[in-house]
């Protein structure tokens, strides 16, 4: 359910409670939307460090325990050294992330002036199993594609799934460049085989219907791999394919200098095993 910006969410079976704080909105076609989701002492990412001010009364609403970082991208990790400070904790961050989150990274133009310049923050790593206050177990799951370090949080008594960036929408329509879509499909067939009902995703919201919405963005993504390779065997060159199967690009793609396009989406497309 969302109220005013506010999502909650209780499971039937063992009567925990997520809370998520939404800040940002869509804006001239760019969505800035992104969730801070908390189950009682455990935050779950940070929100954009230009969000701060919304973020931080939600933080201090009731103690932290323990801060999850899915991945080290600014929207997810921004205010990792601001939540740090505030709750005197150490966050936990992926293995393949530390050092990004330590030492800081350059974010494109775009990107900052979206979210903001992620502050430098010290982590621990990321075990394989945590636990809510009231011993729930926590699963980590590296899930890459999307950004080498993005691993989920399954939650199996409650059924629940923190996706990161691993669902955001049944259908995408661009990729940056960074991405590997072998990597993000084979992740999606992973966490598939967990025995999840809802997702919580930090872009899209609470997805009730959290499997078969991750089943078909896997089926979406399978079915644009093999039109795009069909058409590559018709001898289409990458910009005629991207054209007919995604239309032109957007603005957002003219903006970041092609970094995250329709056509990296088909780039990748073609390299896919299906």
């Amino acid at each position: 359910m969302s109220v005013r910006g506010k999502y909650s969410l209780t499971c039937p079976r063992t009567g925990v409670t997520a809370k998520g704080l939404h800040v940002g909105k869509v804006n001239g076609g760019i969505n800035t939307m992104f969730i801070v989701y908390r189950i009682g002492g455990t935050v779950i990412d940070c929100g954009p460090p230009n969000q701060w001010r919304e973020v931080k009364p939600f933080i201090e609403s009731e103690p932290v325990e323990q801060l999850l970082i899915t991945h080290h991208h600014e929207d997810h990790s921004g205010n990792g050294a601001r939540i740090a400070k505030l709750a005197g904790i150490v966050p936990f961050a992926p293995e393949l992330g530390r050092a990004k989150l330590a030492s800081g990274y350059k974010v494109p133009p775009l990107q900052k002036m979206i979210w903001g310049t992620p502050i430098p923050v010290e982590t621990r790593p990321l075990p394989e199993t945590l636990h809510l206050s009231d011993g729930s177990p926590i699963i980590s799951v590296h899930t890459p594609g999307h950004a080498k370090d993005l691993t989920v949080f399954f939650l199996p008594e409650q059924k629940w799934l923190f996706s990161g960036d691993l669902y955001v929408s049944k259908s995408i329509k661009l990729l940056r460049s960074d991405e590997n879509l072998q990597q993000l499909i084979d992740s999606i067939r992973k966490v598939l085989a967990l025995d999840f009902e809802v997702l919580l995703c930090p872009h899209r919201g609470i997805v009730e219907q959290g499997k078969e919405s991750m089943a078909a963005k896997l089926e979406n993504l399978l079915t644009l791999c093999r039109d795009a390779q069909a058409l590559d065997a018709q001898g289409l060159g990458l910009v005629e394919i991207t054209r007919r199967l995604l239309g032109k690009e957007s603005l957002v793609s003219k903006l970041t200098g092609y970094n995250f396009s329709s056509r990296n989406l088909i780039r990748e497309a073609l390299k896919v095993e299906v």
